[in-house]
């Protein structure tokens, strides 16, 4: 197979982790609240194709059993591939041997020089062992062409059944919406769940509410559901690493790097919104018993650790930023990916989560004093 030299440039990087959450959040609000007829899509069908057609993806969705036809193929062709690197392997092995021969030789050769006893026989040998080993290299040289004519093979027929399918895709679709839609019957109309908030839960103070606790909660609400879409890149990244990696055996340099920035910086600028939700890890063996106003007592002592480890990671995040922005830090990789921005967001998501304790903070003040806002 072909190798992949491919590199993420760093401006569609970044770019994407600002894009594609944007689009992902367009198309959750445009969908809220409207019917949904559950047919088949072709957009979707053909995203199968280019995305998982190679096991025939494409096909299942339209629920043709010709799809198990690319599953015995693909799995051919990944052995074949494991087989073509084994014998990369061996041909580097080869090599070695040929080196270290070529270098006794060049020994014998100075020892007969040198008129050493037993220096022809060593000379002789060191011959023979290096025509051996330059025999084994062009033995093994014709395994790696017969196993990447192999995999050759299986990845051009995969590709043919691709192309026809690429065409014959639309009518598979429109042949499998109305098969359905004849089992179905006429009521396959369904209504959408209607409009709200992402991520509003069920808060024990969530009742008391104005117009800067709205605001607040509204950010981190925003903040939560725009980070949750960078897990969709991570798949097709990882998704792309694997192909790359054990079908053109080319890895990437990039996409395991690039996907643990960006899930630091999820960890971050959601941990807000986490807390909004009361989704932090946190032991209620006891607090769950206790009645309204001694849990917020209870809120008011633990907010203390709380707000220390808050004002020590906006400070430290501070610092680590500005000397990041200040050198414009990029990683030592060889992607060398900018790290400024990275740590930008940590002062974002300390922030956030700071600005959440404070509204939690007065909530419970509020609780314990027995009043609303």
């Amino acid at each position: 197979m072909p190798s992949i030299t491919f590199i993420l440039p760093h401006w569609v990087y970044w770019l994407g982790l600002i894009f594609v959450p944007l689009l992902g959040m367009y198309i959750v609000r445009k969908q809220q609240g409207q019917k949904v007829d559950g047919g088949m899509s072709k957009p979707v069908a053909y995203m199968l194709w280019l995305c998982g057609g190679f096991v025939g993806l494409h096909r299942f969705y339209v629920k043709n059993g010709w799809g198990l036809v690319y599953v015995p193929l693909f799995i051919a062709l990944l052995l074949s591939n494991v087989q073509y690197r084994a014998a990369l392997n061996l041909v580097s092995g080869a090599k070695n041997e040929v080196s270290i021969a070529d270098f006794d030789l060049k020994r014998a050769q100075k020892a007969v020089k040198k008129d050493v006893e037993g220096a022809q026989q060593k000379l002789e040998k060191a011959r023979q062992t290096l025509e051996t080993a330059a025999q084994n290299v062009e033995i093994e040289k014709a395994g790696v062409d017969n196993w990447n004519l192999i995999v050759r093979m299986f990845a051009i027929l995969i590709a043919l059944l691709l192309l026809v399918d690429a065409y014959l895709l639309p009518g598979l679709v429109n042949k499998c919406a109305e098969k359905e839609a004849c089992e179905a019957g006429p009521d396959t109309q369904k209504i959408g769940m209607p409009a709200q908030e992402p991520g509003i839960g069920e808060s024990p103070t969530r009742g008391i509410q104005n117009k800067y606790f709205y605001y607040i909660d509204k950010a981190n609400g925003y903040a939560g559901e725009f980070v949750c879409f960078w897990s969709i890149i991570a798949v097709f990244v990882y998704y792309y690493e694997v192909l790359a990696r054990y079908v053109f055996n080319s890895p990437t340099n990039w996409a395991h790097e690039g996907m643990f920035l960006m899930f630091g910086m999820q960890y971050v600028l959601a941990a807000g919104f986490v807390n909004r939700e009361d989704a932090h890890v946190r032991v209620e063996v006891l607090y769950q018993y206790f009645p309204a106003r001694f849990k917020g007592l209870t809120n008011l002592f633990t907010s203390i650790f709380f707000f220390i480890f808050i004002v020590a990671l906006l400070w430290t995040s501070w610092v680590f930023a500005g000397d990041s922005i200040k050198v414009w830090e990029v990683s030592f990789t060889e992607w060398a990916i900018q790290y400024w921005p990275v740590k930008v967001m940590m002062i974002v998501g300390a922030i956030l989560l700071l600005l959440d304790g404070f509204t939690k903070l007065i909530r419970d003040v509020y609780v314990l004093a027995g009043k609303k806002v």
